[in-house]
């Protein structure tokens, strides 16, 4: 039960925050214009800024663990490679293919993982090391198969160069770049700095959550159903079975564990929506999959811990 009530506080009000731009947008308050213009926002400037604070914060030099940091580095790389090319073998609608990957593969874990974490343990424990090995490349690889598979796809080499100026320009990149090497030369940022970004920074969850409820087409997300509830049980269910049950093989156990589970189950992160948005995939696939996911993964995070602590592996 209080894992329950642990999942439900961390996912239970994203939700609902999302409800509230839907119902704000269907009120009149908020229009298409305020979406467009945040979403942009978001993804040049709060986002950024929220992800560098999170890495300069992180000790990346104390209490290291180069097992965990790889197994999160590993596990995101096989799983996004493998639902790649599942989706370009078995989506009938090619022009889905970038939103459901990035989709089906990237977590929530700079911030509702964090804050799972710390609702369990009191802080956020190994959950840096596990942004460290994770976060970089679920940005890399969502530019990578957005780039790929949005618009007219070329010739291999400019997709190539297009994938690349992608990674190398992209403002959430450079933000957790520029965080890694703060917290790696300890740099240590003056009062007024660091309370002016994360108060800028603070700003990119909630906007990005009430954009999501006021871009979401609930009519169009209907009729793509099918791959939204795909992509939901492969997020949710099957990465979490396959590669939690392979870190308990590897020897991972207690803490290491939970974050990796953590890792693996959390809801699609809003920031794929402002992603995508920004490169011109499926905004309807991406919103849905995060309100999906949102709503149903304090339960099924509560069904993993519950299995791995009945095994006793946590």
């Amino acid at each position: 039960m209080d894992s329950l009530i642990y999942s439900l506080n961390a996912t239970v009000p994203v939700f609902l925050v999302i409800v509230l731009g839907y119902l704000l947008r269907r009120l009149g308050i908020l229009n298409q214009e305020f979406v467009t213009v945040s979403n942009n926002f978001n993804f040049k400037v709060t986002l950024p800024v929220l992800l560098f604070c999170d890495m300069a914060r992180a000790s990346l030099r104390e209490d290291f663990s180069p097992g965990l940091v790889l197994f999160c580095a590993g596990t995101t790389t096989v799983m996004f490679f493998a639902i790649w090319l599942g989706a370009r073998l078995l989506l009938k609608d090619k022009a889905m293919v970038g939103a459901f990957v990035q989709s089906s593969f990237r977590s929530s874990v700079a911030v509702l993982g964090i804050a799972f974490i710390t609702n369990i343990y009191g802080d956020a424990g190994l959950a840096p090391q596990m942004i460290l090995g994770a976060v970089p490349l679920f940005n890399i690889y969502a530019v990578l198969v957005l780039t790929f598979e949005s618009g007219e796809r070329g010739a291999l080499r400019d997709n190539l160069s297009r994938a690349l100026k992608g990674v190398v320009t992209n403002p959430i990149l450079i933000g957790l770049v520029l965080g890694m090497a703060v917290s790696l030369l300890e740099i240590q940022l003056s009062a007024i700095a660091d309370k002016t970004l994360t108060l800028v920074g603070n700003l990119a969850t909630p906007q990005a959550l009430i954009c999501i409820g006021a871009g979401f087409e609930g009519e169009k997300a209907i009729k793509k159903l099918g791959p939204t509830l795909a992509s939901a049980a492969l997020k949710l269910m099957v990465l979490p079975g396959v590669f939690g049950t392979l870190a308990v093989l590897l020897g991972f156990r207690g803490q290491a564990l939970m974050t990796i589970l953590i890792m693996l189950g959390s809801p699609t992160t809003p920031s794929s929506y402002v992603m995508v948005q920004s490169m011109k995939g499926d905004g309807v696939l991406t919103s849905g999959v995060i309100v999906t996911t949102t709503l149903l993964s304090a339960f099924t995070l509560t069904f993993w811990i519950f299995l791995f602590r009945f095994l006793g592996a946590l």
